[in-house]
């Protein structure tokens, strides 16, 4: 089965006070089956950014590939890192340039650079939004809203931020079948990439009703 049709699934960014939090739950779908249950959709593309993905998989991980290769290039030639709104220009351009035969795809990129956190969402013909708040992408993202949009608050904790950010996906995950199957958490801070551990996600989503 090619993976590239694998599609489905809910993605989450929030801005917090010391920097930013990526969720998303680990399902990948090919119309009504279900073709993985361990489909890996957030990615670091550099020390202090990452990016999550929804859409075609094979689409998203070649971007990936491609964006992980241009800002060591550009560290390597600048003897810095590129910034995040460098990097999501970049991810722009070429999906700006392939909108002929476009890369099926909706993206969130984000991290802390020297002008402090920041998200952008991107379409799949780069299209830029600088998401200030919280954001939420895929077939899940409307029940994700649902408790983004009651629960969140400008600068709030990171670690409140991973909290709020299980809260959505696991009510999601109850509501959307192509999204499911365990969350991946990550937050980015001045300290760097740091993967949330599951078993501090089990605690999270043990203390929520079912």
């Amino acid at each position: 089965m090619d993976n590239m049709e694998y599609k489905g699934t809910t993605t989450i960014g929030l801005v917090c006070d010391e920097g930013v939090v990526f969720a998303t739950e680990k399902r990948a779908t090919m119309g009504h089956f279900i073709a993985s249950k361990d489909a890996k959709k957030v990615y670091q593309i550099d020390d202090f950014v990452a990016m999550t993905t929804a859409g075609s998989v094979g689409d998203a991980q070649r971007l990936v590939k491609w964006m992980q290769v241009e800002s060591k290039l550009y560290k390597m030639r600048r003897e810095e890192p590129m910034t995040v709104k460098g990097i999501v220009s970049l991810l722009a351009n070429i999906l700006s340039g392939n909108r002929y035969y476009p890369y099926y795809v909706q993206l969130l990129v984000g991290g802390v650079d020297k002008n402090g956190p920041s998200i952008y969402s991107l379409d799949a013909v780069g299209g830029i939004i600088e998401e200030r708040k919280a954001v939420s992408t895929g077939s899940g993202s409307p029940m994700a809203y649902g408790v983004l949009e009651d629960r969140y608050a400008d600068n709030m904790p990171i670690d409140d931020g991973v909290e709020l950010a299980v809260r959505a996906l696991h009510n999601a995950m109850k509501r959307d079948s192509a999204s499911g199957d365990g969350i991946n958490v990550v937050k980015i801070t001045k300290n760097g990439f740091m993967q949330v551990e599951d078993s501090v996600v089990k605690k999270i989503r043990d203390t929520l009703t079912t």
